[in-house]
């Protein structure tokens, strides 16, 4: 099951002269992580790199910055993927000490420095959800409530027409199947699902 991080987490490694510092945090979408690259520029104007990779479904990034082609995104990419890591952005600050570690070498220390950053890292498992909407007439308002609650789903929001009660509602996936079952048990039949708002 796929995890994201609580907070941000840091390393640093020194490797021949070159000194890494690494960062790891829950980041949602790319335009969010390309603030923090920008951040990290102004905080370290004198860094040869800000390498990154951002892990977010569809807004997935792998950037070397001048770092030679496939050898710091993509192996920060590949390391949030191998621990199946989700809305995470790995950086890494390389200030140049002057000797070259070659293809080989940038790889490992590119890959170590958000590998160890992850080990501090507290991670929580994501729970993907499902937003439910119905209208149904206001005598089975209670009864839709109470089973919202006994769900411990979230209540979003509530809209009283003329005939009709709306409700949403959001819980986690796994457990909307049984609910929708038991509302339509419940209501015979006088329940309208609609898609949410």
């Amino acid at each position: 099951m796929a995890q994201t991080l609580a907070a941000p987490a840091h390393s640093e490694l020194i490797i021949k002269k070159s000194r890494f510092i690494g960062c790891v945090q829950p980041m949602s979408d790319r335009a969010s992580a390309q603030a923090v690259v920008d951040a990290l520029w102004q905080q370290h104007p004198g860094a040869a790199h800000v390498c990154w990779a951002l892990l977010a479904g569809g807004q997935s990034a792998a950037v070397d910055d001048g770092e030679p082609s496939g050898t710091a995104g993509r192996p920060m990419l590949d390391v949030l993927r191998h621990q199946e890591l989700e809305g995470v952005l790995a950086t890494v600050v390389r200030y140049f000490g002057g000797v070259k570690l070659g293809a080989g070498g940038l790889v490992r220390a590119y890959t170590d420095c958000v590998a160890q950053a992850l080990l501090a890292a507290p991670k929580v498992t994501l729970q993907r959800m499902a937003t439910l909407r119905c209208e149904v007439p206001y005598a089975l308002e209670g009864l839709l409530r109470r089973e919202i609650a006994a769900a411990k789903a979230e209540l979003l929001s509530v809209e009283h027409g003329t005939a009709l009660v709306a409700l949403q509602w959001r819980l986690p996936e796994p457990d909307a199947p049984a609910l929708v079952q038991r509302i339509n048990d419940g209501c015979q039949g006088r329940v309208g699902w609609s898609d949410p708002r």
